[in-house]
């Protein structure tokens, strides 16, 4: 299982041009049966590279939530500008760390299976940083294992980046209970007394700003505002927060930011590290951003199998909904042939999904239609292989987790 992206010296951006772009990819899997998912090997480059140029320097840490197959996040480790993966769940933090040193959990756990698995390996205890923002996940690992009978675990702690806006109040996701400079000190404070425990990193990810477009038609004007007033806000905070935490213990890292802020977090010169995955696949999410262009490096294709009508084509599967609130954008959008859309009163089918457009009347039983998936990683869990295209060649085959067995959350 491997996956080269330095070997690939494509100059030109066939995606720009969808006709050949999406012909050539159909050319590619026509003698594949049934859904299959592609991953367009210049896409994926462009966009690795697209990345580290934005991130000015500063290395990125692969979030592999948004990617979810390890081939790629091993390509994308090969190359200059990222070191490190954020990982999701302690099980899937365990299997990365036995081919990786430098594994953070990006969000607190309560797998108490997990944990010991964790204590009972030197190893993969010096690998493995766990992500805390309560004494009471400190309290549940002594509960499993005592200090002196476990190795040292070392801790992150996630501070909550989300703006307190005067008048329009929580601005962001609801992450951390720590979100004040003070109160991120305490707790760091309680962890370098704690016997058994290191504070090695810091992690505050903004998602008002990582994850929300801003050249979406809807209330652009809005969010940008809210997006200037908010990266100020958190430029005093972030700096004050890391310079009391430097007071307490020698941080290893200083981790912040995503796929949509990398030019703002790297400005951030309290900021060590960013984080990044969604870039790398591109979900249609990713569409809505001022400040690049991603290439459509994942997308899949579903098999026409009836026609109700002259003007709807109905595929074969498709209700591959991404997680997040129950609106439209986290369906799978049609991509090609151009012009198609879901039946608002159908949407994205569990086991059908008619189309609608003047290009359904050209499509005929047997043929397929391209879809990108709304966000990166969770394609992943539907499929067990992606077929890695150059052209309208298939170059290889690399499994998903779920190809590999895996399936963490």
């Amino acid at each position: 299982m491997s996956l080269d992206l330095l070997s690939s010296n494509t100059a030109t951006e066939p995606w720009k041009d969808p006709a050949s772009f999406w012909g050539a990819l159909t050319q590619a899997v026509s003698g594949i049966s049934g859904p299959v998912a592609t991953l367009s090997l210049p896409a994926l480059r462009y966009n690795a590279l697209d990345m580290v140029v934005r991130a000015g320097g500063v290395p990125i840490r692969v979030a592999s939530k948004s990617v979810r197959v390890r081939a790629a996040i091993d390509a994308t480790l090969a190359m200059a500008g990222y070191h490190g993966i954020l990982a999701f769940t302690l099980p899937e933090a365990l299997w990365l760390a036995e081919s990786h040193d430098d594994v953070v959990l990006g969000y607190p756990t309560a797998d108490r299976g997990a944990i010991a698995a964790l204590i009972a390996d030197e190893r993969a205890a010096a690998r493995v940083t766990l992500m805390v923002d309560d004494l009471a996940q400190l309290d549940l690992i002594d509960a499993i294992a005592a200090p002196g009978s476990r190795p040292e675990i070392r801790l992150a702690i996630d501070a909550d980046a989300s703006w307190r806006a005067p008048a329009l109040g929580h601005i962001g996701v609801f992450r951390s209970p720590v979100h004040e400079p003070g109160e991120v000190a305490a707790l760091g404070r309680a962890i370098a007394a704690r016997p058994g425990f290191r504070l090695v990193g810091l992690m505050m990810y903004e998602a008002q700003i990582a994850g929300q477009g801003d050249a979406t038609g809807s209330g652009d004007a809005m969010i940008r505002w809210m997006q200037r007033r908010s990266s100020a806000e958190l430029l005093e905070r972030r700096g004050e927060i890391v310079s009391a935490l430097r007071d307490i213990a020698p941080l290893e890292f200083v981790n912040g930011g995503g796929t949509g802020s990398l030019e703002y977090t790297a400005s951030d010169q309290s900021v060590t590290e960013l984080t990044a995955g969604s870039g790398l696949l591109a979900g249609h999410l990713f569409d809505g951003y001022r400040a690049f262009d991603l290439a459509p490096a994942a997308a899949f294709a579903l098999e026409v199998v009836r026609k109700p009508q002259d003007d709807v084509a109905t595929v074969l599967g498709g209700g591959w909904i991404a997680s997040g609130p129950p609106v439209a954008s986290r369906q799978p959008l049609p991509v090609w042939p151009a012009g198609l859309h879901t039946m608002p009163r159908e949407g994205a089918g569990e086991v059908q999904t008619p189309l609608k457009g003047a290009a359904a009347r050209d499509l005929a039983v047997g043929d397929r239609v391209w879809f990108r998936h709304s966000k990166s990683g969770e394609l992943a869990e539907r499929i067990d292989r992606y077929h890695v295209v150059d052209g309208a060649d298939i170059i290889d085959e690399v499994p998903t987790y779920r190809g590999e067995g895996k399936a963490f959350l």
